[in-house]
């Protein structure tokens, strides 16, 4: 059959994980479970960076931009799946599709320039602390965000306006839980190498750029803090880095990992599994890594506490 113009293409079909029945509900539990806890944890952490005043220092202000982001990167795919499951179906609107990959790439990419706008701002924490509120300025900080953004709105226009170049034959089928950039280019009948030419460029430019950034921060970090003479002060430095820390590798370990396992087995199945661990598992566990390791975070969260605590007993009184 002759290949059909892109913009006449109305739906695509994701086959998600599994095609037995029996495995719909608890899917669909473990998932909203986990959407939930990710949207609630993220906002708590907002909320509370908002409302203490000692929180408002430019580590805070991108840790709440981050989970903002978190929010929206963990919302573009999960609910969709929820609404397939739930209904049974597994179409998605062509329209839809372009619009979730669009979402799905802006966001991936915010989460990686935030994190390494993060560690600009832990090295230069550590590294020149006499000078840390001079260089780090709310202008400097609302600046470094602003222009994530920008380049993330650029980075994902450039893919999805590749995509909708391509035509696709009768195959429509996505297997995977979401519309995924590498997974629509391959069902094109349509020549693809431009677009592999540029997904690949732009995951090594931006990607591997962002984690050459993040790593050079930290060998200037880990030299920094070499040189402090005491074991207090040694601790002290790098417990303000722990959690970015913890944060950095689980993005770009299971990201990696994802892709590099599916390149080398070539099985959709299992990268849509996998694909779990850093579009689902991250974001969802990134607000207990920044409350449990964070001193001020955790502090925070016990004054709200003990004060929502001492209202209930006057309450009652």
């Amino acid at each position: 059959m002759a290949p059909e113009n892109g913009t006449g293409i109305s739906e695509f079909l994701l086959l998600g994980f599994s095609e037995e029945h029996g495995w719909q509900p608890l899917l669909f539990g473990v998932f909203l479970s986990m959407h939930l806890v990710t949207v609630f944890g993220n906002l708590l952490i907002i909320l509370v960076i908002m409302v203490y005043s000692r929180l408002h220092t430019p580590m805070y202000f991108f840790l709440s931009n981050l989970s903002f982001v978190d929010i929206c990167f963990t919302s573009t795919t999960v609910p969709k799946m929820l609404v397939n499951i739930q209904t049974q179906s597994k179409v998605i609107s062509y329209a839809g599709c372009i619009t979730q990959m669009y979402f799905f790439i802006l966001f991936v990419g915010l989460d990686s320039f935030l994190l390494t706008v993060m560690a600009y701002d832990r090295f230069v924490a550590i590294c020149h602390p006499l000078h840390y509120t001079v260089i780090m300025s709310p202008r400097l900080c609302g600046l470094l965000v602003l222009v994530s953004w920008i380049m993330g709105v650029l980075h994902s226009s450039l893919h999805s306006l590749m995509v909708l170049r391509l035509t696709f034959c009768t195959d429509l089928e996505i297997p995977h839980f979401f519309c995924e950039l590498n997974q629509i280019i391959h069902l094109a009948c349509s020549d693809t190498f431009l677009n592999d030419v540029v997904m690949y460029l732009a995951a090594v430019l931006l990607g591997g750029g962002c984690l050459t950034g993040i790593l050079y921060s930290y060998s200037k970090i880990v030299s920094s803090v070499r040189a402090i003479s005491s074991a207090q002060g040694k601790y002290k430095a790098f417990s303000t880095c722990a959690s970015h820390l913890a944060v950095v590798s689980l993005f770009y370990c299971t990201s990696l990992g994802v892709y590099l396992g599916s390149a080398a087995t070539h099985n959709s199945h299992s990268s849509a599994t996998a694909s779990v661990m850093y579009t689902v598992v991250t974001p969802m566990l990134n607000p207990f890594i920044y409350s449990l390791r964070n001193k001020d975070i955790k502090r925070a969260l016990k004054d709200s506490l003990r004060g929502k605590l001492e209202q209930v007993q006057l309450s009652w009184g």
